[in-house]
């Protein structure tokens, strides 16, 4: 795959040129884009850029981010909180994501979109309200791990970097989670099954494909 060097800007620019003209596969009134990566890549950070581009190009959207639907600490650190299996397949509210962000969204759905559930810091519900996303609304989901469930995107974007990238640029309290990134890479493949690919080993000159 040929990778073609790019600035972040120029990227959100490109993206928002794609997903102006995107319609939902399933017949539905909300194209559905993911933003796959680790934390170290940012994707939420390129997630805004193209929100802010599509509303330039008169197309709404919403930013939504995964860890905004994290488990209760009680299910999410049961085993220990270093626990690399729990964080590949517990940590994050998959159930409420279907329910709160992708329901929604389903053909004849409401379009009213939770933003977020779980606040992490305080191990409560943020009770925050629900948004109405308006028909042709763009929703931008990033977070880690993403393309393993079989969420209905009808775009994926996915953020890679190198294992010694991501070594990296991860705080060392969190390297604990490299693990179930490279089982994430070994079972899914995200660089090979995603839409548009991004390098972003460094982050001051990104490289794409898409």
């Amino acid at each position: 795959m040929r990778l073609e060097a790019i600035t972040w800007d120029r990227l959100a620019e490109q993206l928002a040129d794609r997903l102006a003209g995107l319609e939902p596969a399933d017949g539905g009134a909300w194209p559905r884009v993911g933003f796959d990566a680790a934390p170290a890549a940012r994707p939420g950070e390129l997630a805004e850029r193209v929100g802010a581009a599509l509303r330039v190009r008169g197309r709404p959207s919403l930013v939504v981010g995964a860890e905004g639907f994290l488990r209760p600490a009680s299910l999410r650190l049961e085993h220990g909180r270093r626990d690399a299996e729990s964080y590949y397949d517990g940590w994050f509210d998959t159930g409420a994501l279907w329910r709160e962000v992708f329901g929604p969204l389903d053909p004849g759905g409401s379009g009213r979109v939770l933003p977020d559930l779980w606040d992490p810091a305080t191990d409560r519900a943020t009770r925050s309200p629900y948004v109405q996303l308006p028909p042709r609304g763009v929703l931008l989901l990033h977070g880690p791990l993403l393309l393993r469930h079989w969420f209905p995107f009808d775009l994926t974007v996915h953020l890679q970097l190198s294992s010694g990238a991501l070594r990296r640029r991860t705080p060392e309290a969190e390297r604990w989670t490299l693990p179930a990134f490279e089982r994430y890479a070994a079972e899914t493949d995200p660089a090979g099954t995603a839409d548009v690919l991004v390098r972003a080993d460094d982050p001051r000159h990104p490289a794409w494909s898409g």
